[in-house]
């Protein structure tokens, strides 16, 4: 089983995301509502193994890129996965897609994708 962060700035999505991954087969989610609320929680967050990051977290405001930035620097060494609503001609989900090592789903995103970034190969539970 893995922990998962959850990192959406709309609490209703954020929410619903948590449940749904729980109910996936994550041993457990930390949610956090902006870049500031994840890093207050960094030893949990480094103890996640999938971080799901929202691209854009409000005008302003350091973005799901920033996010990524700062979990990398931290030795997060768990997979990384963008969610946006973004379109692909968006200059943070242009740079999303630019990064190796991160994957990008767009919103409305798909249950059975998100289902199974928690599962293992041929769709059991992971762990």
């Amino acid at each position: 089983m893995q922990r998962v962060l959850v990192l959406e700035d709309n609490e209703d999505l954020r929410t619903l995301l948590c449940e749904l991954l729980v109910a996936s087969g994550a041993e457990s989610c930390v949610s956090a509502g902006s870049y500031e609320a994840m890093v207050r929680q960094k030893d949990q967050v480094l103890g996640c193994e999938l971080a799901v990051l929202d691209v854009n977290l409000g005008s302003g405001l350091p973005s799901g890129l920033d996010a990524y930035h700062w979990l990398r620097e931290q030795g997060f060494g768990g997979q990384i996965v963008f969610l946006t609503g973004h379109a692909r001609s968006h200059p943070l989900v242009r740079q999303a897609h630019e990064l190796t090592h991160a994957r990008v789903l767009s919103k409305p995103v798909d249950t059975k994708e998100l289902m199974a970034l928690v599962r293992g190969p041929h769709g059991s539970r992971a762990g």
